[in-house]
């Protein structure tokens, strides 16, 4: 007789490997979740047996949010993570590469929450959101893959794994006017030399998906949490020695040291 599927045991599993420091492997067959509610139920029990340790969830993120990322992972959907107390930094920030396998990092418009968020009797929208944000500011992912192999990873697996967040680095907060947050510039200057530009998408949007993400799994956003609401410029490794300024126009700069 087939064996039930269990989140605790396969977030047991996760928590095990990161533990270990092994390499990113997708969950084997015996304790893999098998559809997208099973994923969220290993996260949330995940995030049960790191609680202890890494603080309360202060926050959520969006992962594979565009249909480039989608399609490599075989996905239809962006999915959601998240976000511990004492995985939150303030810039400038100094990042000690010898605490993760392998990190990368994201660069980000972050949203900061003035009140609630709970489920509705109707979804949140995009311009039903904007009351409830407090502040803005430009923000980094940390990401801990874990070398894993991106056309090879399965999205349930990623998604049970918590999408991979290692942490964010948050700029200093500027009042939110509620004004659209499309198309702000971003760029990245390394070492001293620019070297990336790019643009928000709709972190609007985005904040509306993963609050009702949140209101739909039982567990809405409360004020002061934030949210990162996806890259604005591609991934990137980061090596010691190297120094990141990212710098969003009319928001600030965020800056990362790694040593």
């Amino acid at each position: 007789m087939p064996q039930s599927f269990s989140s605790e045991t396969a977030a047991r599993y996760i928590f095990d490997a990161h533990a270990a420091r092994a390499p990113y492997q997708n969950l084997r067959p015996a304790v893999a979740p098998a559809t997208v509610e099973e994923a969220y139920a290993v996260q949330e029990a995940l995030a049960e047996l790191l609680i202890p340790r890494e603080g309360p969830v202060a926050g959520l993120k969006i992962a594979v949010a565009t249909k480039v990322m989608q399609e490599l992972m075989g996905i239809d959907h962006p999915c959601g993570g998240m976000i511990f107390a004492r995985r939150i930094h303030a810039s400038p920030a100094t990042l000690r590469l010898a605490d993760y396998l392998h990190v990368v990092v994201e660069f980000e418009l972050a949203v900061r929450l003035g009140r609630d968020l709970p489920k509705l009797s109707k979804p949140w929208t995009a311009d039903s959101v904007k009351p409830a944000i407090e502040a803005v500011m430009p923000a980094y992912e940390l990401i801990e893959d874990r070398h894993a192999v991106y056309r090879e990873t399965n999205a349930l697996s990623m998604i049970a794994d918590n999408c991979w967040n290692a942490g964010i680095v948050l700029g200093q907060p500027v009042a939110y006017d509620q004004r659209s947050l499309a198309g702000i510039a971003g760029r990245l200057t390394t070492n001293g030399r620019e070297t990336h530009r790019g643009t928000t998408d709709d972190p609007l949007a985005t904040l509306a998906w993963v609050a009702n993400l949140a209101a739909d799994r039982g567990r809405p956003m409360t004020a002061g949490m934030v949210v990162i609401t996806g890259s604005v410029i591609p991934t990137l490794p980061i090596a010691s020695g190297d120094k990141f300024v990212f710098d969003l126009e009319g928001v600030g700069s965020v800056e990362i040291a790694a040593v």
